[in-house]
């Protein structure tokens, strides 16, 4: 094994929203280091056991899964789980032997960095929402650094263990420029008509998916056509409305294009959706999922409107009020300048970069 050789073990996942920062993470190692061994540790079952084998990485898995909120059986297996996945974590770093562990959250994520702890591995986490998870709350006070998006992170973690580097994004996401054009040609859309593009995460988004539809009317009366990602399980119901001013679509493959189409976006508020538009700088509604864990996404999103950068629609009032929003958004154009010079402001490129500076600055200390 070369001495000088840099390992890391990266580890979380759960959804895209921490499988694709970790990717992102890994990525930019490689460019950045010529020398670098890179093990992921994931939850089996999860989507990291796929995603990140189809982005080029080895991955192992740990028989782990969340605490139910209420009492049922699944929480009769948790202790054992926590005490299998420690052992075999502590296992999987032992034999792979790395400089440092990075957490990006999700169910793995504690299990392994409570192991490299123990070992004596420096350690730091990736918290990309404005509301830490509790996993992190706690492994905070072992790690040696904690990188984050948004201020006022002291509230929650050590403050002298803070860099805010921002959430790492897909470049190619978000590399809109002079892109306009080509993306209304390929969503088959009218040149010079306002584009109103509607996202709701990786599975789509009921309560979202019926307020679009039953704002169709509306939509169209004031001169919008639509760019609509339904998820799976919606699109059955909502194809009968693709035609001349809707684009219904199960999954948008192309996101930058969809991105550059855009005028107005109706998303929800995940961490790296947010990091996303921030850097598009496209005027947003969002509607917070309310089933993340701790409302983490009303809180992502308050903390942009609180910066006159966003509006939020709850989902529990999407149905009736969703349609207004967009429709106000639409004509007032003195606030979707606002929003977009606000957004920017907010918008950190170059995060996986911060962040991978710090790795190296944490490997360096040993």
């Amino acid at each position: 094994m070369n001495s000088q050789q840099l390992r890391v073990i990266i580890s979380g996942g759960g959804t895209g929203g921490h499988i694709f920062p970790a990717i992102a993470i890994a990525n930019t190692l490689k460019k950045n280091v010529g020398d670098c061994a890179i093990l992921f540790v994931g939850a089996l079952g999860k989507m990291e056991m796929d995603k990140v084998p189809a982005s080029g990485y080895e991955i192992k898995g740990l028989w782990i899964s969340g605490l139910q909120r209420k009492l049922t059986l699944k929480n009769l297996s948790f202790p054992f789980k926590v005490i299998s996945s420690l052992w075999k974590a502590k296992k999987i770093i032992k034999e792979f032997n790395p400089g440092i562990v990075v957490g990006v959250g999700g169910f793995a994520s504690g299990p392994t960095l409570r192991a490299a702890t123990s070992l004596k591995i420096p350690a730091l986490i990736q918290e990309q929402n404005s509301y830490p998870g509790i996993t992190n709350k706690i492994l905070s006070k072992k790690v040696e650094k904690i990188c984050v998006a948004y201020d006022g992170m002291e509230k929650f973690f050590p403050k002298g263990k803070i860099v805010k580097t921002g959430n790492p994004i897909r470049n190619e996401m978000v590399e809109i420029e002079g892109l306009k054009d080509e993306a209304i040609r390929f969503f088959d859309l009218k040149e010079g008509k306002k584009t109103l593009l509607i996202v709701g995460g990786s599975l789509g988004a009921l309560s979202v998916n019926k307020s679009v539809h039953r704002h169709l009317g509306l939509l169209a009366e004031n001169g919008l056509q639509l760019i609509w990602q339904t998820g799976n399980y919606y699109y059955e119901t909502a194809k009968a409305e693709d035609g001349e001013n809707v684009r219904v679509i199960k999954f948008i493959n192309k996101m930058n294009m969809a991105y550059a189409a855009a005028d107005i976006i109706v998303s929800r508020a995940g961490a790296i959706a947010i990091s996303e538009i921030c850097a598009i700088q496209k005027p947003t509604v969002f509607v917070p999922l309310p089933s993340a864990a701790e409302d983490h996404q009303t809180k992502n999103a308050r903390a942009l409107v609180d910066k006159n950068a966003a509006l939020l629609v709850k989902d529990s009032e999407v149905s009736e009020k969703l349609g207004d929003a967009v429709v106000r958004l639409l004509q007032d154009d003195e606030r979707q300048k606002l929003f977009a010079e606000n957004l920017g402001k907010l918008a950190i490129r170059d995060a996986a970069d911060r962040i991978v500076n710090e790795i190296l600055k944490l490997n360096n200390q040993k």
